[in-house]
C-alpha cells in the first residue's frame, strides 16, 4: 500500500474528480494543494465542499511554483496534459496521474471497463443492473468512473469479493498505465477533437484500455463499428465482439436475429431474450444492450441476471429522457449528447415531427452530417450557444428549400425553450439534443440537463 505520507500531491482542476481526490488523499495523511484557473469567488461551493480538510489552494492561476517540492501531479478530467504547467512538471520528471489510475493501481477486485464516443452511461447503467440481478451473498457492486461518484471516494470500502464496474473517458484512459479485467470499447467516432486535436490521437488514447490486458482478461469490441473494429488486432485477451449479424471465423459475440438477441460462443447460438423486452428507443441503444450482454456474459452472470437487469430499463438521466406532455407536445431531454453524432442517433429514435434545440460550445467535430439530416428528419431547429454561428452556417449550406426547414437563434437554453414552445404543435416531440458542450452556460451536461428540466415544468 502507497504511503500517501510521504507524498506532495498538486491537483489541478477543482471539480468533481479533483475535489473527490482531495479527500481521498487528505485522509491518508497526503500533503495537498489543489490548483485551478479560476478564482476563489468562482469557487465557493467547492471550497465549502472540502472545508476544515487541510489544503493549500492555488487559484487564479497555473504558477510554476506550484511544483516546488511536488513529488504527485493529478489532472482532472477537463485539464489537458499539454496544459504548460504539466508540461513543465514532466520536465522536471514529475509524475502526472489522475484519480482513475490511482483507483485502479489500488482496487482490489476485479473490474470492468467501458468507454466509447457514444453510449458509454447507458451501456455502464445496464450492466451495473445485470451485476446488481445476479450479485453473490456477500458481494457488492460499485458503479462509478466517470458518471457519478468517483469511486477513489469508496476505495477503502471495497472488498476483494465485490465487482467494479467503470465509465472511461478518453480524459482518464490517456494517462492510465492500467486495463480493467474486462475492457469494452462501444464505438468510436469524431470526439473531443478540441482536446485531442486528431482522431489518430483520440483512438490512442481510447485504446489504452486494451493496451494493460493480461491474456485471461476479456475485451468486448463493436464488429460493425470501423473506429473499434480496427483496435480488434491490439487484443491480447479473449475477444468477444457485439453487432448487428451472426460473428465471423467462429468468434464469440452477441447479434440480433429476426426479433431475437443471440449470444454466439463460438459453437452455438444461446438465445437471450426477444428485443419486445427492450423498452429503451433507437437502434443505438439496441447496440447498446448487445454490448451490455456480451460485457455481462464475459464477468460470467446468467441469462436470468442479464433479462431482469434489461428488462423495465427506460433509461438514464439526460438520456432520451420523457420530461411531459406540454399542450400535446412530447419533450424530451438528451442533454448528454454533446457530439453531432449522437444528436443524429437522437433524431433517428423518433417518427413523430421534431423541434430540434441544439447548440452549447464546440469540440472542433464536423457538424455537415448532422445538418443534412435536419434537413430531412427534422422541422424546426432552434439553435443556441457558443457554437450557433457555426451551426448556422453549416445548415445554411444544406438547406435547399426555405420552407421545408425554420431556424431560430437563441442567446441561450432559456430562450431557446421559449422559442421551441412557440413552434410546437400537438403531436410534435421538441427535442434537446445539443450536439455541444455544457461549457458555455453551466458546469455540466447534468446541470444543463436539470436547467431544461425545470423550464419544461414551467411551460406546463
Amino acid at each position: 500500500m502507497r504511503d500517501w505520507s510521504r507524498e506532495n500531491v498538486l491537483i489541478i482542476g477543482a471539480a468533481r474528480q479533483g475535489l473527490a481526490l482531495t479527500r481521498y488523499l487528505c485522509s491518508q495523511g497526503c500533503h495537498v494543494t489543489l490548483n485551478d484557473s479560476r478564482s476563489a469567488s468562482q469557487l465557493t461551493k467547492a471550497i465549502d465542499s472540502i472545508s476544515g480538510l487541510p489544503v493549500k489552494f492555488i487559484f487564479g492561476g497555473h504558477s510554476i511554483v506550484s511544483l516546488q517540492e511536488t513529488t504527485l501531479v493529478c489532472i482532472s478530467g477537463g485539464v489537458s496534459p499539454e496544459m504548460p504547467l504539466v508540461l513543465e512538471a514532466q520536465k522536471q520528471n514529475i509524475p502526472i496521474s489522475n484519480d482513475a489510475q490511482i483507483f485502479m493501481e489500488m482496487v482490489p477486485c476485479p473490474t470492468i471497463g467501458i468507454t466509447g464516443s457514444a453510449g458509454k452511461t447507458t451501456t455502464t447503467t445496464l450492466v451495473g443492473r445485470i451485476a446488481n440481478a445476479g450479485v453473490k451473498i456477500g458481494q457488492k457492486i460499485w458503479i462509478g468512473g466517470n458518471i457519478g461518484t468517483p469511486l477513489i471516494t469508496f476505495i477503502d470500502e471495497i472488498k476483494e469479493t465485490d465487482l467494479v464496474v467503470l465509465e472511461l473517458s478518453s480524459f482518464q484512459l490517456e494517462l492510465m498505465s492500467s486495463s480493467p479485467n474486462i475492457s469494452a470499447i462501444l464505438n468510436i467516432t469524431p470526439n473531443h477533437l478540441d482536446r485531442h486535436g486528431t482522431m489518430d490521437a483520440y483512438k490512442a488514447a481510447k485504446r489504452r484500455i486494451l493496451d494493460f490486458q493480461k491474456t485471461d482478461d476479456y475485451a468486448v469490441i463493436c464488429r460493425d463499428n470501423a473506429g473499434s473494429a480496427e483496435l480488434i488486432s491490439f487484443v491480447k485477451s479473449h475477444l468477444i465482439t457485439f453487432g448487428w449479424n451472426r460473428p465471423m471465423d467462429r468468434v464469440p459475440g452477441t447479434f440480433l436475429q429476426d426479433t431475437e438477441l443471440v449470444y454466439f460462443d463460438g459453437k452455438n447460438d444461446r438465445v437471450l431474450f426477444n428485443q419486445e423486452d427492450i423498452a429503451l428507443r433507437g437502434d443505438h441503444n439496441l447496440l447498446n444492450v448487445l454490448a451490455a450482454c456480451a460485457i455481462t456474459i464475459a464477468a460470467s452472470f446468467d441469462i436470468d441476471a442479464i433479462q431482469a437487469g434489461i428488462k423495465g430499463f427506460g433509461g438514464v438521466d439526460h438520456r432520451l429522457e420523457f420530461i411531459g406532455d406540454v399542450n400535446g407536445t412530447a419533450w424530451y431531454n438528451d442533454s448528454i449528447a454533446t457530439a453531432p453524432e449522437r444528436t443524429m442517433a437522437a433524431i433517428r429514435s423518433f417518427t413523430e415531427p421534431l423541434v430540434l434545440l441544439i447548440g452549447g460550445r464546440d469540440k472542433k467535430l464536423p457538424w455537415e452530417d448532422l445538418a443534412e439530416l435536419i434537413t430531412k428528419r427534422v422541422d424546426h431547429v432552434v439553435v443556441f450557444g457558443e457554437a450557433a454561428p457555426k451551426i448556422l452556417a453549416v445548415l445554411e449550406k444544406v438547406q435547399a428549400d426555405a420552407s421545408s426547414l425554420t431556424i431560430d437563434h437563441a442567446a441561450g437554453l432559456d430562450q431557446a425553450v421559449q422559442m421551441a414552445f412557440k413552434r410546437s404543435e400537438p403531436d410534435d416531440v421538441v427535442l434537446l439534443s445539443p450536439g455541444g458542450t455544457s461549457y458555455d452556460e453551466f458546469e455540466d451536461f447534468e446541470e444543463r440537463g436539470e436547467c431544461f428540466r425545470t423550464l419544461v415544468k414551467n411551460l406546463l
